[in-house]
C-alpha cells in the first residue's frame, strides 16, 4: 500500500471521529461553555500525546519549526472558539452547509504558500465533493433570506475561513516537525491560554464539578476529537492538503446516515441527491489520488 493511500485511509479516520465529535462539542458547549469545552478538549490532548514527544520536545523550539507551530496554535485556538460559538448560538442544519468552504481555503493556502498542486480533474472533484456535502447538510426546503438572519450564520462563514487555514497550517506544520509534536504543541497553546482565561474570569475552580457533571460527554467528545486530528495530520503529510481535507470534511455524510439510520430521521429529496453525489464522489477522487 503507497503513502497516499494511507494518507487517505486516515483521512477516512478523521471523517469518521469528527462525524461523532461535531454533535459531542455542540452539546458540551451548551452545557459547560466554549472556554470549558476547549479547555478539557486540549487538557486531554496534551496529557495523552506527552509521553509520545517529550523526547523529541527540543525540536519544537528550533526557529522555523517554533515560528511555524506558534502561527499554527493561535489561528486554531481562534478557529475553534469561534466554530465552537457558532455551534452554541446557531442549528447545525445552517453551520455544517457553510463550514464546507474549510475545503477550498485551504486548498488555496496549499498552493499558494507551499506551491501544492493537485490535477484539474481532482480539483472538479473536490468542487463537485463541496456542493453535494453542502446539500446532505443543507436541511431546509429553500433558500431564503431569512437563512442569511439565522443566529450563528456569520460566525460560521468566519469559523470555516479560519478553521481551513488552521487545517493547512496543521498539516504543513506536521511535515515541518511531526503530526504528534504539532496536536500536543497546539493542545498545550489552547490549553494554557484556556487556562488563564478561566482563572481571570475566576471559573477555574468550577472545572472540577464540570468534569464530574460532565464527563459522560467530554471523555468521548476528546478522545473523538483527538483521534480525527491525529489522523488528519497523519494524511496531510502523506496526501495533497486539498484531497485530505476534502475527505476528512465529508464527516457531514456520517451524520446525515446516524440520523437516517440510528434516529429514523427522514431527509429531503436535496439531502438524498447530495448524499449519493457525495459517497460516489468521495470514493472516485479517493481511487484516483491512491493510484
Amino acid at each position: 500500500m503507497t503513502s497516499v493511500s494511507v494518507g487517505i485511509g486516515l483521512a477516512f479516520v478523521a471523517m469518521l471521529c469528527w462525524g461523532f465529535g461535531d454533535f459531542l462539542i455542540q452539546r458540551s458547549t451548551r452545557k459547560l461553555g466554549d472556554w470549558e469545552t476547549l479547555f478539557f478538549m486540549t487538557a486531554f490532548g496534551a496529557v495523552v500525546l506527552l509521553p509520545f514527544v517529550w523526547k523529541s520536545l527540543p525540536t519544537a523550539f528550533e526557529n522555523r519549526a517554533f515560528t511555524i507551530l506558534m502561527l499554527t496554535s493561535f489561528i486554531l485556538f481562534i478557529a475553534a472558539l469561534i466554530d465552537f460559538e457558532a455551534l452554541k448560538e446557531g442549528k447545525l442544519a445552517v453551520v455544517e452547509p457553510i463550514w464546507s468552504f474549510e475545503v477550498p481555503t485551504a486548498a488555496f493556502l496549499a498552493f499558494f504558500i507551499i506551491g501544492e498542486r493537485i490535477s484539474g480533474l481532482q480539483i472538479f472533484l473536490v468542487i463537485t465533493l463541496i456542493v453535494f456535502l453542502m446539500l446532505v447538510a443543507f436541511r431546509e426546503k429553500k433558500i431564503t433570506k431569512k437563512l442569511f438572519m439565522e443566529k450563528g450564520v456569520y460566525l460560521a462563514f468566519l469559523g470555516a475561513v479560519l478553521m481551513g487555514s488552521a487545517n493547512f497550517f496543521m498539516g504543513w506544520s506536521g511535515r515541518v516537525t511531526d503530526p504528534l509534536m504539532v496536536n500536543f504543541f497546539t493542545d498545550a497553546f489552547i490549553m494554557i491560554l484556556t487556562g488563564l482565561y478561566l482563572i481571570a474570569k475566576g471559573r477555574f475552580l468550577s472545572l472540577g464539578r464540570d468534569l464530574k457533571n460532565g464527563y459522560q460527554i467530554l471523555l468521548p467528545m476528546s478522545i473523538a476529537d483527538k483521534v480525527a486530528w491525529i489522523a488528519f495530520v497523519f494524511s496531510m503529510t502523506l496526501a495533497p492538503i486539498a484531497i485530505a481535507t476534502a475527505l476528512s470534511e465529508s464527516y457531514i455524510i456520517i451524520a446525515v446516515l446516524m440520523g437516517l439510520f440510528v434516529n429514523r430521521e427522514k431527509i429531503l429529496a436535496h439531502q438524498k441527491v447530495g448524499l449519493v453525489g457525495a459517497v460516489v464522489t468521495v470514493i472516485v477522487l479517493s481511487v484516483i489520488t491512491a493510484g
